[in-house]
């Protein structure tokens, strides 16, 4: 079976931990506003909590039990939303300053497994060939169906230096095998940048950190001084899992009119019904008391962009995706992106703990709810020449058991089961395609490497820079119908209609 990576982004696990987004609520509910407590359930609950210390087979820990009670409390809510013990939240905190201590993988759970959201760029796990998708069936010969996230991660954190070995099931292909690498700090660069060829450039951005704003302007600001004669930007949001909404507002305002609407927040209180725009005030970050934005060259406002996305382009991507979009300010090429339009709030609940709780959905500058439906590309082009057949395995939001609902979509269930139709049709051509192919097409496509990003063999990105300079554009060749019975032929064309001191989370994903 071919062999393709499936981008996410984690959200997270989410795919990410992919994916952070900030808003900052400065009230909270009060208790008048609150509904009466549920007595019964309550009794309910320290009567189960009363039985399992008298009667369970072995004692059971007062705070592990009810540590317990609570991570299951919030994880029914959404995909989402969780309760942060100490680790988990010294962790967060890392991985927004992008300098953290693992093997540099963002994971989720799946059917008792530990799943791979997305490697990120430069890490063990990337240069050991980990693939997003991956199912981590072992840690160190130590099974893990059965075992919480929490503890997975446990496993597989240490200090750098030292090596773990995972067994992975890479459903592509059909095969388990064990993959060993040596832990190492990881220190994530979020923002990358180079000259593709004169007059055009590519700026990547794999994650939406505190240091973000700064060093894009460093980066485009290096750009304009190599060629001051600009003809087009590619902005790569490809594997993007998410980040810090501020960042997403300053990244969007790189290159939007002042003032723009970039997203706008609606939830339950008041403080979750925000608007905000690409002014300094709403992307500030502790991290930087200068706007690092101001002395931008101009011609970032008008040069013509492309924006690259796909499944794994996740929250704070989309709202810059969604922003750049709704504004007619770029193209956007490659594939639909994750779906995740909610925003969660990090509430420390005491000196080591938090609360990551789902507040708000968010909305592009145009009103649209992307949650469960993604941002559409104006081009669907393959990240391969030959094809992604291998999409038929990727997961979105809409594919999570417990997803939040899209309020602007009253037929969502219909399309749900018409998009696990698509799915399963999707799922018969990948398998006739493979049983089709001898063993050697099957070993090559085992062994092919994954796209390296801002290459010569970057196949969506030279089609972005085709489209920069008014060239043809390879479309996707899952336009064209496989099958009379099986999904509808996509299509291209012009853009629908259109925090900073309390983290966010808007992937579920952790990062390892």
């Amino acid at each position: 079976m071919r062999i393709q990576l499936k981008y996410l982004g984690l959200v997270a696990a989410g795919l990410l931990t992919g994916t952070f987004a900030t808003l900052q609520l400065s009230s909270a509910a009060q208790p008048g506003d609150l509904a009466p407590l549920p007595l019964d359930q309550l009794r309910l609950f320290a009567e189960v909590f009363g039985q399992i210390k008298s009667e369970y087979v072995e004692p059971v820990d007062d705070k592990k039990l009810l540590t317990a009670a609570i991570k299951g409390m919030v994880s029914s809510l959404d995909p989402h939303s969780s309760y942060l013990d100490k680790t988990e939240y010294a962790e967060l905190q890392e991985q927004t300053r992008g300098k953290f201590a693992g093997l540099g993988i963002e994971i989720s759970q799946e059917d008792g497994l530990i799943k791979v959201i997305s490697p990120i760029e430069d890490s063990p796990a990337f240069r050991a060939g980990i693939r997003p998708g991956d199912l981590i069936t072992r840690i160190n010969d130590q099974p893990v169906r059965g075992m919480t996230l929490d503890a997975a991660v446990k496993q597989m954190r240490g200090d750098p230096g030292t090596k773990v070995t995972v067994t992975l099931f890479r459903k592509t292909d059909e095969r388990t095998f064990p993959v060993t690498v040596t832990r190492a700090e990881i220190r994530v660069q979020s923002v990358k940048a180079k000259m593709i060829e004169p007059g055009y450039a590519w700026v990547r951005v794999t994650s939406f950190q505190e240091r973000t704003i700064p060093d894009l302007a460093a980066k485009l600001t290096d750009l304009a001084k190599a060629d001051p004669q600009l003809k087009g930007v590619v902005l790569d949001l490809r594997n993007n899992g998410g980040g810090l909404l501020q960042t997403a507002v300053g990244v969007a305002g790189a290159f939007l009119p002042d003032n723009s609407v970039v997203v706008t927040t609606n939830g339950q209180i008041a403080d979750a019904k925000q608007t905000y725009r690409d002014t300094f005030s709403n992307y500030r970050l502790p991290s930087f008391d200068t706007d690092p934005l101001k002395n931008l060259p101009a011609i970032y406002k008008t040069v013509p962009m492309v924006v690259l996305t796909n499944a794994y382009s996740a929250s704070a991507s989309e709202i810059v995706a969604g922003a750049l979009q709704d504004y007619h300010r770029a193209q956007l090429m490659g594939k639909t992106t994750f779906g995740k339009g909610s925003v969660q709030t990090v509430r420390p609940l005491t000196a080591d703990t938090a609360l990551r709780l789902t507040t708000a959905y968010y909305y592009t500058p145009s009103g649209r709810s992307i949650q469960n439906k993604g941002i559409e590309p104006n081009f669907v082009v393959d990240q391969y020449a030959d094809g992604d057949p291998d999409d038929a395995l990727v997961t979105r939001e809409a594919d999570y058991s417990n997803h939040l609902a899209n309020l602007q979509d009253p037929n969502e269930k219909k399309e749900a089961e018409q998009r696990q139709k698509d799915h399963m049709q999707l799922l018969r051509n990948l398998e006739e395609a493979n049983a089709k192919k001898t063993p050697e097409q099957r070993e090559k496509d085992r062994n092919r490497p994954p796209p390296d990003f801002g290459s010569p063999s970057d196949f969506m990105l030279q089609q972005a820079i085709d489209e920069l300079k008014g060239q043809p554009v390879a479309l996707s060749k899952a336009l064209i119908n496989v099958d009379s019975d099986g999904p509808q032929a996509a299509t291209t064309g012009s853009a629908s209609s259109a925090t900073a001191s309390v983290p966010a989370i808007a992937s579920g994903a952790v990062v390892k």
